[in-house]
């Protein structure tokens, strides 16, 4: 299924898939949804908001959902008691659909300075938009709306700029806060916010989700099965999965695990299918199964009172993911990378 894009494409962007500005459909977080309408309309919302959970859960899909209902429903004592679903209609929700509403401001990471692609952090120069936001008076004079999405790519000097709007807040200021990692916030920002967590969606919101957007899914019912365990109730998950061949990287890759000896050469037939230089979304793929094993792997070992291989697999996770995050930034051999992955993960399974 398509659709015309009318927000402006962001770094995370997948095609034919609304951006969450403009789409209409949130599935699952019931109690949280009902809880932050409550709020709303009995004076009770906290000036500054963090979505913490997965990614692809749907945080930013809600924090926009909940601008649309405070920026058009500027008393709010005579809000909706809920939220329900918009009227992508009107007037508030096109013009936030076009990222063109005069009392929004949603930041995250921009575009390179070359115009090709994105910066991998959010950047300062970006938060400084949010002073000269806030300097202008709301247009109707109800509520102004800073969403930041997500907050954990913000660097250093970003985090700072924007703790400094979070501790003096102008009057009818609202910041919505995306965090997949909350832990990786300064911890004078948590602070100054009420962290909400959002539990993964569970599969039967997940596949409402994706049939929602038209998502192609296994008709087999092992794989749909292995879908839903790999997705771990992340819409974005389990389209990555679905569209860049990610359920056959994740057979390989516990075949290789599993094996009683290290294939090598299987190995670099792996590393040569994901690791490509134009082919970015089958490496992410990759690097998301190897976490997603080895955080399996420790919740065994965990389980069956291997505590010193648990905390050993702990550990190993927090590297590998420093690891990705390197050879991304640092453009390193992915090759390389790949196959040192399953070489390590491979000794540490056994």
């Amino acid at each position: 299924m398509s659709y015309e894009r009318l927000y402006p494409e962001q770094h995370d962007s997948l095609e034919d898939v609304p951006e969450p500005p403009e789409n209409p459909h949130l599935f699952g977080h019931d109690d949280e949804v009902a809880q932050l309408a409550a709020d709303y309309r009995s004076g009770r919302m906290h000036h500054a908001l963090v979505l913490a959970g997965k990614a692809g859960i749907g945080k930013a899909t809600l924090a926009f959902r909940l601008a649309r209902h405070i920026l058009s429903h500027a008393d709010a004592r005579a809000a909706p008691a809920e939220l329900g679903e918009p009227d992508m209609a009107s007037m508030t929700a096109r013009l936030i659909a076009q990222g063109a509403h005069p009392s929004l401001l949603h930041l995250t990471r921009p575009v390179a300075d070359r115009g090709k692609g994105f910066k991998q952090a959010l950047t300062v120069d970006e938060v400084r938009r949010v002073g000269r936001f806030l300097s202008m008076t709301a247009h109707d004079g109800g509520y102004r709306v800073v969403i930041v999405d997500p907050a954990d790519d913000m660097n250093a000097n970003a985090a700072n700029a924007l703790l400094k709007s979070l501790e003096e807040p102008p009057a009818n200021t609202l910041f919505f806060l995306m965090a997949h990692s909350p832990g990786r916030l300064l911890p004078t920002i948590r602070s100054r916010c009420r962290i909400l967590r959002l539990r993964p969606l569970g599969d039967a919101d997940l596949m409402r989700a994706l049939h929602a957007i038209g998502a192609e899914l296994p008709e087999d019912e092992a794989r749909r099965r292995l879908l839903l365990e790999q997705a771990g109730g992340s819409v974005r998950d389990a389209l990555m999965l679905t569209r860049f061949s990610g359920l056959d990287i994740v057979a390989e890759l516990r075949k290789l695990v599993d094996a009683p000896r290290f294939d090598a050469a299987a190995a670099y037939k792996v590393a040569d299918g994901v690791a490509a230089r134009d082919d970015g979304a089958r490496f992410a793929v990759f690097n998301d199964a190897v976490l997603g094993r080895i955080s399996e792997l420790a919740r065994q070992a965990a389980g069956q009172g291997r505590l010193r291989q648990a905390a050993e697999l702990s550990s190993f996770w927090q590297e590998a993911t420093e690891r990705i995050g390197a050879t991304r930034v640092y453009n390193l051999d992915k090759r390389q990378h790949v196959v040192g992955l399953l070489r390590q993960l491979h000794e540490m399974a056994r």
